[in-house]
């Protein structure tokens, strides 16, 4: 035993019935797209959702590129004070931050070069990647996230949308189930609950579900989860992305 370990402890595992460490299993990986809108909970992308799905991606060994779209935000908010400032901010550039520089322009991101997509939330999807912030049910969407939602609708791949996102998905994908929470406000446990009805005037069916759970459309391969729209326990909202996540990878089949 002593010449064994003498040569390595690589040597030792199949002798011990374990798997070497990043070893292939055999599977391929799900390659997923996910979309920014900024940086920052009040103009861009809720910055805790998007870790929080690049840390459950990363778990599910999913190769994962992110994109934005290359325009002006809507505006820029000083987040000490909640207040707009006159200061002019790309949202490529901003979403930068969080995907520490490794990002494309959400015009280059392609259906067929991904299994799944998935969108954080934040305001910045109801400012920058749609108008709905400002014009409710009547909003329009980016160009580009409305060609990216059709194009893997059509192409029955997974979509994964959390916090305010799936009024995207309401808007562009015809009688699509989503949840942003709750329906009522609770005591200001649920403070955007009338979202839900938004969701309905654009003709997506609501479906009530608390932090922590997820629905899935499973004729539309749509997921989606509350995040933020609730007020919880970080860790809980955490717990529910990762549940959206895994059955985003689910529907992949991979």
């Amino acid at each position: 035993m002593a010449a064994l370990s003498a040569r390595g402890p690589r040597l030792l595992l199949p002798l011990l019935g374990v798997r070497a460490l990043h070893t292939s299993q055999g599977n391929p990986a799900a390659k997923v797209a996910v979309v920014l809108s900024g940086c920052g909970v009040y103009d861009g992308t809720e910055i805790h959702e998007a870790s929080a799905i690049l840390v459950h991606l990363s778990r599910a060994g999913a190769v994962v590129k992110m994109f934005a779209p290359d325009i002006p935000q809507m505006h820029v908010i000083d987040h000490t004070k909640g207040e707009a400032s006159q200061e002019s901010r790309n949202v490529l550039a901003e979403s930068a931050r969080i995907a520490r520089g490794d990002i494309t322009a959400l015009s280059q991101l392609k259906a067929q070069d991904h299994d799944a997509v998935i969108f954080p939330g934040g305001f910045g999807a109801a400012k920058n990647l749609s108008s709905f912030a400002v014009d409710g049910e009547s909003c329009r969407v980016h160009n580009d996230v409305q060609r990216v939602l059709e194009d893997f609708h059509k192409a029955k791949k997974p979509i994964g949308l959390c916090c305010i996102a799936p009024v995207l998905a309401a808007k562009v994908i015809p009688g699509v189930e989503v949840t942003v929470g709750q329906e009522e406000e609770q005591g200001g446990k649920w403070p955007y609950a009338g979202t839900a009805k938004a969701i309905q005037a654009l003709g997506g069916k609501h479906c009530p579900k608390e932090v922590h759970e997820v629905h899935v459309d499973k004729s539309r391969n749509v997921v989606t989860t509350p995040a933020f729209m609730g007020h919880v326990a970080l860790h809980t909202i955490f717990d529910g992305i990762g549940a959206m996540v895994s059955n985003v990878i689910k529907l992949t089949g991979k």
